[in-house]
């Protein structure tokens, strides 16, 4: 029963500190009702910033999003990567994060981050980060793998320019 009361003390203490960081007291900051001067008249249309809103993010074209991307790295890259579980994709951005895997006839568990950002098909617009479970791999093993995923990556345009 002594151990349920520190419990609940421990838990009311950390909710307190909780609800404490929220608020202004003293020295913390000013109260939420005084504005800054540059918003003194908030009928001025000048102090609204119309431009950049939450809703244009919800509200912009199709064809304004440019991906800039290298789309035969980018299929390549998870070709070559293929006995890894994908864990976040994102080709806006160029990056694929995966799980740990065993490659095929091997013993060691690898882990990769794939950063894609150039449209080129060249070296300097692909970047492999590979781990262990005990760290980072050396750096040879890491170009490996980068130069696989480029040699991939020209066959699959040397293959799509021959339609």
């Amino acid at each position: 029963m002594r151990l349920k009361s520190y419990f609940n003390f421990a838990v009311v203490l950390v909710a307190l500190g909780a609800l404490a960081s929220c608020g202004t007291i003293g020295r913390f900051g000013k109260p939420a009702t005084e504005r800054p001067s540059q918003y003194s008249n908030p009928n001025n249309p000048n102090n609204i910033d119309t431009e950049n809103t939450i809703w244009t993010a919800f509200n912009r074209k199709s064809n304004e999003t440019e991906v800039l991307v290298n789309r035969y790295i980018w299929q390549a890259s998870l070709e070559v990567l293929d006995f890894l579980p994908i864990q976040t994709v994102d080709p806006f951005t160029g990056v694929i994060v995966t799980g740990y895997g065993t490659p095929p006839g091997g013993g060691q568990a690898y882990r990769a981050t794939v950063l894609i950002k150039d449209p080129a098909l060249d070296a300097r617009s692909l970047n492999v980060a590979l781990q262990t479970r005990g760290g980072p791999v050396n750096a040879a093993t890491s170009r490996a793998i980068e130069d696989a995923i480029l040699t991939r990556a020209r066959q699959l345009r040397i293959s799509d320019n021959g339609l």
